[in-house]
């Protein structure tokens, strides 16, 4: 009997509208506006990754253009790990001189274009 009056109770509220949370891209530290939004898993899917990360679309593009699947999996499966590398620290410097909603296409690297 409770349980039907809580509910009547609610529907009679008005809905509660949240703000947006501002989201801070961890690899880069800048805002993620809506429209450069992307989810990128820790570890792959393909590798069993569940866990996942908003990241700017630039950034992730760029994370997997320069590392494999396996690389992310066994080694650089954690934004502050991704943050360190060195190709990813020049990509870092160069995309903080970016505005916000910079997006620009990435190329892979030879290196894994090669394989």
């Amino acid at each position: 009997m409770i349980g039907k009056i809580r509910q009547k109770l609610i529907a009679l509220q008005p809905p509660v509208v949240k703000k947006d949370a501002v989201l801070i891209c961890p690899i880069c530290d800048r805002v993620i506006p809506d429209s450069q939004k992307d989810a990128h898993h820790l570890v792959p899917k393909s590798k069993g990754g569940k866990a996942t990360e908003y990241l700017h679309r630039i950034c992730h593009k760029q994370i997997h253009a320069l590392f494999t699947e396996t690389e992310l999996a066994t080694q650089l499966n954690h934004a502050a790990i991704l943050r360190e590398h060195a190709e990813m620290q020049k990509f870092i410097q160069w995309v903080k001189t970016k505005p916000n909603s910079f997006y620009e296409r990435v190329r892979k690297s030879a290196r894994l274009r090669s394989n």
